[in-house]
């Protein structure tokens, strides 16, 4: 019981910050797209903060749970559903296509600096706000006053946005960083890079649950979040 307590208290904390970074993420997508001529998204009503618009049921409520739970919080991301860009509308469709997916991560590495804004001013208040972090949920009682949580969502969320952000700059597609890829080369080895995609949902998962054996996350992907967290909230 105290294990589901546990989490049921990560959940409250850390469900506005991810629906925040996943839906906002797509919506720079969305955006950026309707500056470079694509008005495909905003013609479907994809740039609004209506999260149903943006929830998918698998990437936006199991994934995240799932992850919560399997990776014992270390990782725990998600996603919305991906914004319809039509790259026949944009007037440098390769060239503009960079630009519509480095957007995502973009957005998030914003929100991940006006997280630690916003925590930095409730620091004002208690400085030992500066000292919490998710791992201490548990330890808090968060009936005690509405700046804990607060604190907690905002540094939830700088954690959120940072894994997000660089997880979808890893150079696989479908991620971001992937498409950025195909954006860059050249015409015949970016048709053959592209070809990756199908696949490449499952390298990444594979990637995250065997990461024991493989390494890869846990030697450059995780302490790149542990620096960059700490970089923000100590600014």
């Amino acid at each position: 019981m105290e294990m589901i307590a546990h989490y049921i208290q990560i959940i409250s904390i850390s469900a506005i910050p991810i629906l925040l970074a996943i839906m906002l993420h797509e919506i720079g997508h969305g955006w950026v797209a309707n500056r470079l001529g694509d008005p495909t998204a905003k013609d479907a009503g994809r740039l609004t903060l209506n999260p149903i618009s943006h929830i998918d049921i698998f990437g936006t409520i199991i994934l995240p749970v799932l992850l919560l739970i399997t990776t014992g919080g270390k990782v725990v991301f998600g996603y919305a559903k991906p914004v319809p860009i039509n790259p026949h509308n944009l007037r440098k469709p390769k060239k503009d296509m960079v630009w519509i997916a480095g957007a995502g991560p973009l957005t998030n590495f914003i929100l991940a600096i006006l997280s630690a804004i916003l925590l930095r001013i409730l620091s004002l208040i208690d400085p030992g706000l500066l000292s919490i972090h998710s791992a201490f949920i548990h330890q808090l009682n968060l009936s005690k006053s509405v700046i804990y949580p607060l604190a907690l969502m905002c540094y939830t969320s700088i954690q959120i946005n940072i894994v997000l952000g660089l997880f979808n700059l890893i150079p696989i597609p479908p991620a971001d960083g992937g498409r950025i890829m195909v954006g860059i080369l050249p015409p015949k080895q970016a048709e053959f890079y592209s070809k990756i995609e199908p696949f490449g949902m499952i390298i990444l998962f594979v990637l995250i649950f065997f990461d024991d054996q493989i390494g890869i996350l846990s030697r450059i992907f995780y302490p790149m979040i542990i620096f960059l967290t700490r970089l923000l909230v100590r600014i």
